[in-house]
């Protein structure tokens, strides 16, 4: 049953034209430095707890110990953890919790860079609400894609209200 949760949280991401790869723990730095490299990403914002083992070679990594938001705006992207990611929706769930950082370093850079473990996709909304209650007094930001929006015209605008390109990593344990 989970597989199928995993398969339809890509199907979800894909529709949004998020771009996604997997991966396993083993393999994390070298696979986020192969997406940066493909994106000539060369500096990314980093919270402050990110785990030594994802650091990726070859990209200066920007700890956030207060980073401004024209040092964040400036920066080549993000790469972040999440609190949990929803297969209904293709959504992903920051909570300013761990390897997440605060709600501004996902906003203001045009590239987000996301590691989701596996055991962190749940299928459906309503389990994500019940789950986040014991966060719930902390900024909670909902991903489900690049940002976009129409105008009145319906013509599509990326990156307005957050990064225009995202890309996910699914981690297998």
């Amino acid at each position: 049953m989970h597989l199928a949760i995993v398969e339809r949280f890509i199907d979800r991401l894909i529709d949004y034209k998020a771009n996604v790869q997997r991966a396993t723990p083993a393999d994390l730095p070298s696979t986020i430095a192969a997406v940066c490299a493909a994106r000539d990403i060369q500096r990314l914002v980093v919270p402050a707890d990110l785990p030594k083992s994802w650091e990726p070679a070859g990209v200066m990594l920007l700890r956030d110990d207060e980073l401004t938001n024209r040092q964040l705006d400036d920066s080549d992207g993000v790469l972040s953890g999440c609190a949990l990611a929803i297969a209904q929706t293709g959504t992903i769930v920051l909570d300013s919790g761990s390897f997440h950082g605060r709600r501004a370093i996902t906003l203001l850079p045009d590239y987000h860079l996301c590691v989701v473990r596996a055991e962190q996709i749940i299928g459906l909304v309503p389990e994500a609400i019940e789950r986040l209650q014991e966060t719930a007094r902390r900024p909670i930001t909902f991903i489900s894609g690049p940002s976009a929006t129409s105008d009145i015209e319906l013509n599509r605008v990326e990156g307005v209200h957050g990064p225009r390109t995202l890309d996910v990593l699914i981690i297998d344990t």
